[in-house]
């Protein structure tokens, strides 16, 4: 009887605060970016309605939305004033102030958006790890890092490596592709342009996709769980907690920059050395990134006696999309992060955007509960040290000292600074889809719907017995708060 009195009790709490009208709406579009709409106001429910929210269907729990620490996004927002580099940590960092970002990621060692090549350990044969540093960080990734605690002490951070040191590699390099012979190649596509740059990398000693390019020895395994664990030692006296670790960036992708291809098995084998070294430091370990539409490269981690008892959850990323569904259905439970949202080339356009924003609803209809945008600044119009030219959510103008907010920091902003940390996704119903919804641990309801039409449209959204019926303005992107 207890709980019956408790959920009715909700139910009227729900109800009641919607009656009190306060509505706060905001909306984006390619020529305004979050402007505050008027005179939307909750009315008693008659007739038919275009969704209904199904409050009684709640999904998982959101832990946060975030971006990522690279180096180039940290040399970018340095050349800035200091003023103006502070005013962009605060809006994306401070909470309840601009985007609210409380997750992010960082590579361990270099990745594609670092300055150049470098590990923590390139001493041949060091399997003891006496010469492991991390003095390259102490110029870019640890005051970045430190920079954006200064907003959010809270801020919760997880790690992967894009490629171990060289030395423990069968090919002793850090990439798993050759630009050799392809230096002329570009891809508009992709935003790759490789002419010009060599990684060094002979085509004979190139990696491919469904082999171990880690040394499968156990003096090697051992060596790189200590590595790890180095690293987060090393943070920690920086006074950054390191919360969480994926063992390997996109494993089943050669690169001609850092990146090491892996096979599930190889993976698995390496989780039952990194596992008991994380658990002693007190750190997560999930599974990825998953870059690969295919469930069972997950499920051999998930079932393998070695390695099951230690992953804690699953990264998913770029064709990883198209395994998530089928991964949460089997193991509804378990914690699905989607690790890195999949770059563009450089453009930063409104269509990009709304690619993004089918994104977010893939991931998020599939039981993710953490979102990471990738490149946070960039300077404007600039290419990776591998050729790579990608969006971000601020562009710096290296010419004027200046700099933007591209159209997805504003996607990025419509969900993470309403949707709090403990929210519940909940179900819709109706015949318009173009929506996500959740209900934040104060109860207030959040509501992010696309008009994606070139003309107005009213939709009629059923709240229990009320009903709001926004007016979207054509080709926005929008976020309704009912409290």
């Amino acid at each position: 009887m207890k709980k019956l009195f408790t959920s009715l009790s909700l139910s009227l709490l729900l109800v009641t605060s919607y009656a009190q009208n306060k509505v706060t709406w905001v909306a984006t579009s390619p020529d305004k970016q979050w402007v505050t709409q008027t005179g939307l106001i909750p009315q008693k429910s008659s007739g038919k309605v275009d969704v209904s929210i199904q409050f009684s269907k709640t999904q998982q729990t959101i832990e946060g939305f975030g971006t990522c620490f690279n180096e180039l996004g940290w040399t970018s927002l340095n050349s800035l004033p200091a003023k103006d580099r502070e005013n962009i940590l605060k809006e994306l960092f401070a909470p309840n102030h601009g985007a609210n970002f409380t997750i992010c990621r960082m590579p361990v060692g270099a990745n594609d958006f670092s300055r150049n090549w470098y590990s923590y350990n390139e001493t041949e044969g060091d399997f003891d790890m006496k010469n492991f540093s991390i003095a390259n960080d102490f110029e870019t990734l640890i005051p970045f890092i430190k920079n954006a605690q200064k907003y959010n002490p809270k801020l919760k951070i997880w790690a992967s490596p894009w490629s171990p040191p060289q030395w423990m590699k069968y090919n002793k390099h850090y990439a798993s592709r050759s630009v050799l012979g392809n230096s002329t190649f570009k891809s508009e596509k992709w935003g790759m342009d490789f002419t010009g740059i060599n990684n060094g990398l002979p085509v004979d000693r190139e990696g491919k996709e469904g082999t171990d390019m880690f040394i499968q020895d156990e003096k090697y395994f051992k060596a790189y769980a200590l590595y790890f664990s180095k690293f987060i030692e090393a943070y920690k006296k920086q006074a950054i907690h390191i919360g969480m670790v994926m063992p390997q960036n996109e494993f089943n992708s050669p690169q001609v920059f850092p990146s090491c291809t892996w096979t599930a098995a190889g993976l698995t084998r390496f989780v039952s050395y990194l596992g008991p070294e994380m658990q002693k430091s007190g750190v997560k370990l999930f599974f990825g990134t998953v870059e690969r539409a295919n469930e069972k490269l997950v499920d051999t981690l998930l079932t393998d006696p070695k390695s099951k008892d230690y992953i804690k959850g699953v990264g998913f990323q770029w064709a990883g999309k198209g395994a998530i569904e089928g991964i949460h259905k089997r193991y509804p439970k378990l914690p699905l992060y989607q690790s890195e949202q999949e770059c563009g080339t450089g453009t930063n356009d409104w269509a990009y955007c709304n690619y993004a924003w089918d994104l977010m609803k893939q991931y998020l209809n599939n039981g993710t509960s953490a979102y990471m945008y990738w490149n946070t600044s960039l300077n404007k119009g600039a290419i990776s040290t591998w050729g790579w030219k990608q969006n971000s959510l601020v562009s710096v103008d290296t010419n004027t000292h200046t700099y933007s907010y591209n159209y997805e920091f504003y996607l990025m902003k419509h969900l993470s600074h309403f949707v709090k940390t403990g929210a519940k996704k909940v179900a819709s119903s109706g015949l318009y889809t173009d929506l996500l919804a959740f209900v934040n641990p104060d109860k207030s309801l959040v509501i992010l719907i696309r008009n994606a039409e070139n003309q107005d449209k009213t939709v009629s959204i059923q709240l229990k017995d009320k009903i709001i019926q926004p007016t979207l303005k054509a080709n926005t992107i929008n976020t309704i708060l009912v409290n």
